[in-house]
């Protein structure tokens, strides 16, 4: 299978130059991988280029889960941290997707000196 790139990802959500676009939808239609790096900067980049809100930035990563063509590394960790991030919209998708990795992985607590990240499950503030 196919993998994408963060601006293929842009492209696909935001729309903004129709042609980019097209050809982002062509390549992903026959299936395409996204590894959590390229989901990580993909909600950097609309939060911070396109200044995309945490409802708005939700609403793209659960368009991104249930798309037809694109398979999400982990869909499971994604759909939870998207989950933490939806009741949590002061933390970054990304510190949700950390914690919901290394929870998988079996290694919590993850260490922090985020004030915020440290109130959820399986973190710690130092």
């Amino acid at each position: 299978m196919r993998s994408v790139d963060t601006n293929v990802l842009v492209r696909l959500l935001t729309r903004a130059d129709a042609r980019q676009a097209a050809a982002a939808s062509a390549f992903v239609s026959s299936g395409a991988w996204v590894s959590h790096l390229v989901l990580a900067e993909t909600t950097w980049v609309l939060a911070t280029v396109y200044d995309r809100s945490p409802r708005e930035l939700a609403e793209a990563i659960e368009r991104l889960l249930d798309h037809e063509h694109l398979v999400l590394q982990d869909h499971d960790i994604v759909r939870s941290a998207l989950s933490i991030f939806r009741r949590r919209p002061s933390l970054t998708f990304s510190d949700c997707l950390i914690v919901e990795i290394a929870v998988k992985a079996g290694h919590t607590p993850v260490g922090t000196f985020d004030r915020d990240l440290s109130r959820i499950d399986n973190v710690e503030r130092l």
